[in-house]
């Protein structure tokens, strides 16, 4: 790794590739906020991707200690954070579909798998027994993502009953793994 690739979190201390991790910078008159697309001038402040981590940030006032001063903190920012973090997921899906690299429904899903064809599967956190059983049983050494309700997909596929997909072997597919990835770190850490 490039020494200017790192950055420190400000609750750990751990140094680690900066685009592992949550960028928030300060903005005059609204506080902190997230930056997670590097676009908003002032000084990056680095956290480690987990929402507990966070949280410990935001109650220890570190952001204030790692600019040197007052700082509001909207009360909303671990929501804020991963709402920010599944929007980019569910338009990384967006993507991909566009792309002609996602397949939806169980049963074209089961069929690339035998194939060949898939990298990894996403499947609706409130799918059916079923369904789940014999995707389980079909993606054996797969990811297996279970990140959105079928509400949730069916309203960014605009399409109806969406609890299964595979995400065909391709970069963009690469670049949905790594937002389902941010999003589950994020999550479960």
């Amino acid at each position: 790794m490039k020494q200017d690739a790192t950055r420190k979190c400000i609750a750990t201390g751990t140094t680690m590739d900066k685009d592992r991790m949550l960028r928030f910078v300060a903005v005059e008159n609204i506080g902190i906020v997230p930056d997670f697309k590097k676009k908003l001038g002032g000084k990056g402040i680095y956290v480690t991707n987990a929402k507990s981590i966070l949280e410990k940030a935001i109650n220890n006032n570190l952001f204030a200690k790692a600019l040197k001063k007052k700082i509001n903190i909207n009360e909303d920012l671990l929501q804020n954070t991963e709402n920010l973090l599944r929007n980019q997921a569910l338009h990384a899906i967006s993507l991909a579909r566009k792309a002609g690299c996602a397949i939806w429904g169980l049963d074209k899903s089961l069929e690339a798998i035998k194939k060949g064809q898939v990298a990894f599967v996403l499947e609706a956190s409130d799918a059916g027994c079923d369904g789940h059983k014999k995707m389980s049983s079909h993606a054996k050494g797969m990811e297996i993502y279970s990140l959105f309700t079928s509400e949730e997909l069916n309203q960014e596929l605009n399409r109806e009953n969406t609890a299964h997909m595979v995400f065909l072997k391709s970069p963009i597919s690469e670049m949905v793994r790594d937002a389902f990835i941010r999003l589950t770190s994020y999550l479960n850490n």
